[in-house]
């Protein structure tokens, strides 16, 4: 077995390690299902490294996809079981269709919260339009985004990285039991790639889709903008922020101004621990911790939040990102200070910056997956080592000539014959 091929086997067999641990110590039921079905999943695609003579990589991506996401979708889908995430997306997009709002008036416990903003109700809409349909549920509209998004920013040559990504338990599992972040992380995703390619109204639409879905999206308007600025000029950021905000705006406002208290109440109070009830959030973070003192200690946490962000944005405007990698590299900095130092933050936050840098790191390198060295064609390496030595020959290596239609030729009268060029 080749030393590539012992790279993918072990990162399926952590994987294997990762999702069999779920169903001995996660005391949700969804949890736990993935979890049992995945390992197996995973346990084949380590198998099919370890055997296949060709083609091996890719076959086991196809084999833990099936295991880690297919079947669990096909097992948990149908009967309804997942987070109760879903549940509030498609009861939302319910109350949208019918009432103009995504929001209770007056909400007696947490399930019946709403803390994402208007824009993520559209993705509940399917299940009020399609009533029981397993076609209807929440998880495959979520998916359907962040995999369009996906496909939308990825080489076609490097695809093989982002799909074992999405094969690895780092998106397979939220995908099966929640999806929510997912299509956030797609629509930033494809926001950033576009403003690297100058496309500022593009990555504008893009980005007023993200920050539509949850306010997590809004600190890369600031990226978004860095990373127009220094592509495509200071103009082009402004275009591309005022398209952001104004197509947010749309699609927020409408509900804002319909129901401003549900919306600031469960949107903006409950999740950062200032609402009516208390969130069910309680990993032990820094913010946390620090809100869990008192008064005093919520305050704290939010001035380090402050300067955290203060920080990142001025190496935005000292250091601003110049590709697409780079500014997610940055958003995953600003997001994981944002999700630590949160009053009420919690572990599963921190998925959002990681995927974010996982899918950049593979679908920009040459790599088969994230976690595995790039691999080298013995051809490809000989082609690029004899183009970096200098030429040995009598002749100079020959340059592409640039042809420029505005730059009229000089009038010469034609040769009744052409030399041979020494390249030739």
């Amino acid at each position: 077995m080749t030393k590539r091929a012992w790279w993918w086997c072990g990162g399926w067999l952590a994987a294997a390690g990762w999702a069999g641990a779920f169903p001995l110590v996660s005391g949700l039921g969804p949890h736990r299902s993935w979890g049992a079905w995945a390992a197996g999943g995973y346990l084949l695609a380590a198998l099919v490294v370890a055997t296949a003579r060709r083609r091996g990589p890719e076959l086991s991506v196809a084999v833990a996809a099936v295991g880690a996401v297919l079947v669990p979708l096909l097992v948990l889908v149908p009967t309804g079981k997942g987070q109760s995430e879903v549940g509030v997306i498609e009861r939302s997009g319910s109350l949208l269709l019918h009432t103009g709002t995504p929001y209770l008036a007056d909400p007696q416990s947490v399930e019946e919260y709403d803390p994402y903003l208007p824009g993520m109700a559209l993705l509940g809409l399917p299940r009020a339009l399609l009533g029981g349909s397993p076609l209807g549920d929440a998880r495959l509209w979520c998916a359907a985004v962040f995999l369009l998004c996906v496909l939308r920013t990825v080489p076609a040559g490097r695809r093989l990285g982002a799909a074992a990504l999405t094969a690895s338990p780092v998106v397979a599992l939220p995908l099966c039991v929640s999806g929510v972040d997912l299509p956030l992380i797609g629509l930033c995703r494809l926001a950033l790639v576009r403003a690297a390619e100058r496309r500022p109204v593009a990555a504008g639409a893009a980005l007023a889709a993200a920050c539509s879905l949850k306010w997590t999206a809004w600190p890369a308007l600031a990226v978004v903008a860095a990373l127009l600025a220094a592509a495509a000029g200071r103009r082009a950021a402004l275009r591309g922020t005022a398209v952001a905000v104004g197509a947010a705006a749309v699609a927020v406002l409408p509900v804002a101004l319909r129901a401003p208290g549900p919306l600031v109440e469960q949107v903006f109070a409950f999740p950062t621990g200032r609402g009516r009830l208390a969130t069910p959030a309680a990993s032990p973070l820094p913010g946390r911790l620090l809100a869990d003192l008192g008064p005093m200690g919520w305050y704290a946490a939010v001035g380090l939040l402050l300067l955290a962000g203060l920080a990142v944005g001025a190496s935005l405007l000292t250091r601003p990102p110049r590709t697409a990698s780079a500014a997610a590299h940055r958003l995953a900095l600003g997001l994981s200070a944002a999700f630590l130092l949160a009053p009420a933050g919690r572990f599963g936050y921190l998925a959002l910056p990681l995927v974010l840098v996982l899918l950049s790191s593979s679908s920009s390198a040459s790599k088969g997956l994230p976690w595995a060295p790039p691999s080298s064609s013995p051809t490809t390496s000989r082609r690029a080592r004899a183009a970096s030595r200098p030429s040995s020959g009598p002749w100079p290596t020959a340059s592409p000539v640039t042809t420029s239609w505005s730059t009229p030729r000089p009038n010469r009268a034609p040769s009744a014959t052409t030399p041979l060029s020494p390249t030739r």
